[in-house]
Parts: C-alpha cells; sequence; structure tokens
C-alpha cells in the first residue's frame, strides 16, 4: 500500500526578511482548500516570523495525500465525469470547454503537438469557458514544449501518460496546478503517488487509443484503489453509459474519464467519417495492436478494424519496415495558421477534422464501450442523457 510522507518540522534562520520564502510558502498554502472547508489542521505549511526567525510547520496530521484526496470536490465539477484528452487536438477547445460548461472537467488532448499548438489550444478554452480545465500530455511523444505551455497557460489539471511524472511534479505544485498520471497497472500507480501524484486516472485494457493495461478495468481499479489510497481514482476503458459510471463509482471511483463517449460528439475535433465508423461499429471490430506506430513504436493501442489493418494481417502481419505500403504518403493535416503536417502510412496521428485522405490508413482510435454508442450527440444533451441513465440506475 502507498505510504503517505510526513510532513517535518522546519525551522530556518535567515539574517533578514526573505520575502522569496515568504512567497514559496504562499504558493504551497493556494495548493491547499480555503481554512473554511478543511479546518486549520490541515495547512501543508504555516509560517511564523520570530525576529529573524521563521519556522515552517509542514503538519504531519495532514498529508498531502489527504488533502489530495479531496481534489474532486475542489475542482469543483456538477459531475464527476471527465472527457479523455484524445491526443493531436481530437479533445480540442470547442470540446473541453462544452465539458467543462455542462459540468464535467473539459480535458485538452495536447499529445503529439508542439507547444506553440498546445498554448494556442490552452488560450481558446479559457476564452470559451471560465471553468477549471485539463491537459493531456503523452510523454514519449513530447519534446517539453507542450509541458511548459500547459504550465503557463495555467491549466487547472494536468494529466502525464506513459512515463515517470516525478521531474513534473513539482513545477506543477508550484503553480497549484493538478498532476496525475494515467496508469495501467499498480506498479506505475505506485510510483506516480511516491512521486507526488495528486491522483490516478486507472486504465483498463477496454479503453481506446494508447492502451497501458492488461487488465480489465473493474479489477485493475479494485486492485490499485487498494495500493494507492486514499488518492483519488478516476477510472477510464470501456465506459459510456449513466450505468456504467453508477457501477464504477460505487467499486471507488471518484470520477470517469470517457474518450470514445466524447469522440462520437459534434464538439469533437475528429473527421465526420471517423465519427460516423465509431457509431457504426461493435466492441468485436475492434482490436489492440502496434500497427500504427510512426513516431512511438512498441505502444500497443486499441483501433477499429479498417482497410490497412486488413491488409496488414493479410501479409502475415510483418514487421517494420516491411509492411505494405510502408512509408507512403498517404495524406495531410491543414493548421489553421497554414501550415501543412504530411502524414505517411502507419502513423500515430489520428483522423483529425482538418485532415485529407482516407481514414482506411489512419489509426481509428476506439475503445469497447462502441457496444452503447449508436448516436452523434451534442455534449450538453450527453449530459442530459448521462444524468437521466445514473438516475434511472438508481432506482
Amino acid at each position: 500500500m502507498y505510504a503517505a510522507p510526513h510532513y517535518l518540522h522546519v525551522t530556518i534562520v535567515l539574517p533578514f526578511f526573505n520575502l522569496s520564502l515568504f512567497y514559496h510558502v504562499i504558493v504551497l498554502s493556494s495548493h491547499v482548500p480555503k481554512l473554511t472547508d478543511v479546518g486549520i489542521q490541515n495547512l501543508i505549511a504555516v509560517v511564523c516570523f520570530w525576529g529573524p526567525i521563521y519556522k515552517c510547520i509542514f503538519v504531519s496530521s495532514s498529508t498531502r495525500s489527504k488533502l489530495m484526496r479531496d481534489m474532486i470536490d475542489r475542482l469543483n465539477t456538477k459531475y464527476p465525469i471527465w472527457n479523455a484528452g484524445m491526443g493531436a487536438g481530437i479533445a480540442g477547445p470547442m470540446l473541453a470547454s462544452a465539458v467543462s460548461e455542462a459540468g464535467g472537467l473539459g480535458v485538452l488532448g495536447c499529445g503529439a503537438m508542439q507547444g506553440v499548438d498546445a498554448a494556442a489550444m490552452i488560450t481558446e478554452t479559457k476564452i470559451l469557458t471560465k471553468k477549471p480545465i485539463g491537459a493531456n500530455i503523452i510523454l514519449p511523444m513530447s519534446d517539453g514544449s507542450d509541458v511548459a505551455a500547459c504550465f503557463d497557460g495555467g491549466v487547472d489539471v494536468l494529466v502525464l501518460f506513459w512515463d515517470d511524472i516525478q521531474p513534473f511534479v513539482k513545477d506543477a505544485h508550484s503553480r497549484g496546478i493538478f498532476i496525475l498520471s494515467q496508469c495501467g497497472s499498480p506498479e506505475d500507480a505506485i510510483r506516480a503517488a511516491d512521486a507526488g501524484a495528486d491522483g490516478i486516472i486507472i486504465q483498463g485494457i477496454e479503453s481506446g487509443g494508447h492502451v497501458s493495461s492488461s487488465q480489465k478495468l473493474v479489477p485493475n481499479l479494485e486492485n490499485i484503489i487498494s495500493h494507492v489510497k486514499p488518492l483519488p481514482c478516476i477510472a477510464a476503458g470501456g465506459l459510456s453509459t449513466g450505468a456504467q459510471i453508477k457501477d464504477i463509482l460505487s467499486r471507488g471511483a471518484k470520477a470517469v474519464s470517457l474518450g470514445t463517449r466524447f469522440l462520437a460528439t459534434h464538439e469533437a475535433n475528429a473527421n465526420d467519417a471517423y465519427k460516423n465508423r465509431l457509431v457504426a461499429s461493435k466492441s468485436e471490430d475492434t482490436v489492440v495492436t502496434k500497427l500504427f506506430d510512426g513516431g512511438w513504436p512498441n505502444a500497443p493501442h486499441r483501433v477499429i478494424i479498417n482497410e490497412d489493418y486488413t491488409t496488414w494481417v493479410a501479409n502475415d502481419s510483418p514487421d517494420a519496415p516491411n509492411r505494405p505500403g510502408e512509408d507512403e504518403y498517404i495524406g495531410c493535416i491543414a493548421k489553421t495558421d497554414g501550415r501543412e503536417l504530411k502524414l505517411s502510412r502507419y502513423t500515430t496521428m489520428p483522423a483529425v477534422k482538418n485532415f485529407t485522405g482516407s481514414i482506411e490508413n489512419l489509426p481509428l482510435y476506439a475503445g469497447t464501450s462502441v457496444d452503447n454508442i449508436h448516436t452523434i450527440e451534442s455534449v450538453e444533451n450527453l449530459f442530459k442523457i448521462l444524468a437521466t441513465e445514473i438516475v434511472k440506475a438508481d432506482k
């Protein structure tokens, strides 16, 4: 089980009033709930000024983990529903802002993006909503500029996936940003908790897109919660109905992160042909593979079977660089600033709205939740549907 760290009593003797120390503690204090919310005993740090002696009292009775347990409440969302930060801007400003406005937590998909593009998305989203927002970064595909954009843009939640979060924890907390790690195993979750994560997004193998788990969501959730409690855990993978949400919350999840369900919304920045394929598919039409590996090799991902996958299997599933049509040009993505991103076969890039080409040549990321997704909805209407289903499940 994850053992929460105990804070120490530290006395610092300085020859003059140190504004930098005072500022540092103010920053720390801004990252905890108001005194009226949790009681004075729950302060992370109190500074007492006695002449030249500044005493920082780190209260052992209220560890960071206990405080972070209240993260969901402090984000103050109406519903415990987040959209997954689907990469390359699939979860863009329109989707993230709509989710936050509807009462959930909107999470931008900044994975596989340059910092300048991530910064532009954050700026646009903050114009569209004044409510909390998050951003998701895929660390193996990051050059660091996307993380910097999240820090500078002042997102409320930073979700990191597929690597060690420790190098980013201090900078996130100094800015009052909650930092979460998306994990697929107890080992990864414990490592993230020890590094200072404020919460864990627990992934099941049912998830669409890149999958770090080999286990189904429910047993994985219950196992990981037992290791990292009281850190809040958010469940992801195969969820698309109110009944499923109610069930997973009853098992200890504090919220859910829905990807495929929000992909099938008008606000998602996905190609219409992609959305239409999604609502026409069943879970048996999806497969976990490593085929679409351009820029990120050996990373399993769940996709809807398309022509490129079928052709590859028909040719005995050869490894790169001997796959059919290897490195052939398959289309491009037009950027809003006039730039054009050219794509080769087996790219990791999804079919965003501005993609020109055939979706048969791109990874159609989707989870097993397609079984319950039959229509493309507005985010507002989807929240109404889910809320109604949750109420019905209570009866």
